[in-house]
């Protein structure tokens, strides 16, 4: 298999590569500095030995391994993304390698105090004796998801310098924007031309996922007035206020601090107002599609209400579905669940079938017609300063690629 310190290598290579999108952008990708690590890539995926590289208008990447055997194996894919979050700085990353991990506290960095620590993250106390990558405090990481990159990649590496592992015919797909909810927006499905596919996108050792949140973005403005203060009675009206009184409305247990498992939520992410106009700017989550509705529906409701209170329109809210479950595509195909499953036991790895809090490209490609679930990555705390990688869980996952080539192969497509 793939060393370790190749694989290290490898990875950070990446991640010092700032790839940050940017949801108020309208190009694809949404910021010029992607185009960096998609050059790359496309570099590394020619001098490893992939055939058919190519890299469109929009950045996206796409690449054969061809099969080596005589009979007909269904075509799979593996794709990840190579932005990372707006939420949280991706510049200057300095990740830091902590070998043989002792159990304790992480000093992150020394100035500012920063520690990463199971007493907090208890994760990571199944880590103990191996290898992690962490920040240095001040970035994000990039694990989510420059570790399935580094994953995908190494599988290919290792799968064309060992030719007895049999596989059949194998595509692989760099997406920009993922992040910002645009990664599978320009893919192009036919061309990857797989009969599924598997996003390595996920977080700790053994999560396969085939279950997503139903996702809406939902922007409510708020309109005031503003005059002078000194004279401001009976006038005045405080936008900011008036979106107090929308935000306090909201149920409010059912925000990402007080939700897991299948509980959904309402999550208001960024906030900026004056007295004369706020906008508040939420997304909308839940599993099952009927409280997905419902929460859109309490939303607008409430918009009414207020509205109706004042007498006017004081509140607009404008809400978009962003993407679907992606349970209902991927049941009638459960095989393609099974071997990854299967790959991961052979594997000795413990699989944790669960559903994803969150969405990946493959919600939106199942939709697309292509079923694609989520496997670990192997990464922990995303979008902030205390991620952290196992360099140990990124070659299990490197292995899980090709086993599930091999046992694609091996079973001739049917289970």
């Amino acid at each position: 298999m793939i060393s370790k310190e190749d694989i290290i290598k490898r990875f950070i290579s990446y991640v010092t590569v700032d790839t940050q999108s940017d949801p108020n952008s309208n190009t694809t990708p949404s910021t010029e500095k992607q185009w960096d690590l998609a050059h790359k890539l496309v570099k590394e995926l020619k001098a490893i030995g992939m055939q058919d590289v190519t890299i469109d208008d929009n950045a996206y990447i796409m690449a054969t391994l061809p099969s080596n055997v005589d009979h007909e194996v269904p075509t799979i894919g593996f794709i990840s993304h190579f932005d990372t979050s707006p939420d949280f700085t991706g510049t200057n990353v300095n990740p830091q390698i902590f070998e043989n991990y002792h159990g304790g506290d992480i000093l992150l960095n020394k100035e500012e105090d920063i520690v990463l620590s199971p007493d907090y993250f208890e994760d990571l106390k199944q880590y103990i004796g191996q290898t992690l990558i962490t920040t240095d405090g001040a970035t994000l990481l990039g694990a989510d998801d420059k570790a399935g990159i580094c994953e995908i990649v190494s599988a290919m590496e290792y799968l064309i310098n060992n030719p007895d592992i049999k596989h059949g015919k194998i595509r692989v797909g760099f997406t920009p924007d993922e992040e910002i909810g645009r990664g599978a927006h320009k893919f192009d499905v036919e061309k990857f031309g797989a009969d599924w596919a598997y996003t390595m996108d996920g977080s700790q050792i053994g999560e396969l996922e085939y279950e997503n949140f139903n996702a809406a973005s939902a922007v409510v403005k708020v309109k005031g007035k503003i005059v002078h203060p000194g004279y401001a009675k009976g006038k005045m009206v405080n936008s900011m206020y008036i979106a107090t009184e929308f935000i306090s409305s909201l149920p409010k247990m059912e925000t990402p601090e007080h939700t897991e498992g299948y509980q959904g939520f309402f999550h208001l992410h960024n906030m900026h107002g004056e007295v004369e106009e706020t906008t508040l700017e939420y997304i909308i989550r839940d599993h099952d599609k009927a409280h997905f509705e419902a929460r859109k529906e309490v939303m607008l409701k409430l918009t009414n209400e207020i509205n109706s209170q004042y007498g006017r329109e004081v509140i607009v809210t404008e809400i978009k579905d962003q993407y679907f479950n992606m349970r209902e595509k991927i049941e009638p195909v459960m095989h393609i669940v099974d071997v990854a499953e299967e790959a991961m036991k052979q594997l000795d790895i413990d699989p944790l079938i669960k559903a994803i809090r969150g969405g990946t490209d493959g919600s939106q490609l199942s939709y697309m017609g292509l079923p694609c679930p989520n496997i670990f990555a192997g990464g922990h705390n995303f979008h902030g300063r205390y991620e952290y990688v196992p360099v140990e869980s990124m070659m299990k996952a490197t292995q899980v690629i090709c086993k599930i080539a091999e046992l694609t192969a091996e079973k001739n497509g049917s289970y």
